[in-house]
């Protein structure tokens, strides 16, 4: 009698389980929401920049790299610091300048964290604003007056340090 219950307990167990592996699934592909294809969830208050290891806490500012023959992500506080490690690195990671290394970098205007836009930086145009690293550049999806490119932002960026 008791093996018998054991069996029923067991096989209602493992139908249950079975039920749960698909909202397991669901409930696993909602904490990734949002970001695209390819590009890593960014630890909000956890993850620091590659560049100058200050925690990535203003969404409006991060940003990320990833390629490689490793895949390798790169994560970034500023669109300032995205500037600067690509010229500091390009010796060490030639898979750089490949059109196949994917970057991102948050669209100032995204109206809140789940629901963040990602840019292209070599596509996002380049505002004024107050960044964490004080670089001072914000990017956006339309151009706006005073905006400039991604190249300009980097001369400005690279221009700032050799001073």
């Amino acid at each position: 009698m008791c093996d018998t219950t054991r069996r029923h307990f067991l096989g209602r167990l493992a139908i249950g389980g079975l039920a749960l592996t698909p909202l397991a699934a669901m409930l696993a592909a909602c904490g990734k929401s949002g970001w695209p294809e390819g590009m890593v969830e960014i630890k909000w208050d956890r993850d620091t920049c590659v560049v100058c290891s200050m925690v990535i806490s203003d969404r409006r500012f991060a940003g990320q790299m990833r390629g490689g023959p490793e895949n390798t992500a790169f994560k970034f506080d500023d669109p300032g610091c995205i500037a600067i490690w690509l010229k500091e690195k390009a010796e060490k990671y030639p898979w750089l300048a490949d059109a196949a290394t994917r970057m991102w970098v948050a669209d100032y205007n995204s109206k809140s964290r789940d629901d963040m836009i990602w840019l292209d930086p070599r596509r996002a145009y380049y505002i004024t604003h107050t960044s964490p690293m004080g670089f001072n550049f914000a990017a956006v999806a339309a151009p706006q007056a005073g905006a400039i490119d991604f190249n300009d932002m980097r001369q400005h960026v690279l221009t700032r340090l050799k001073k």
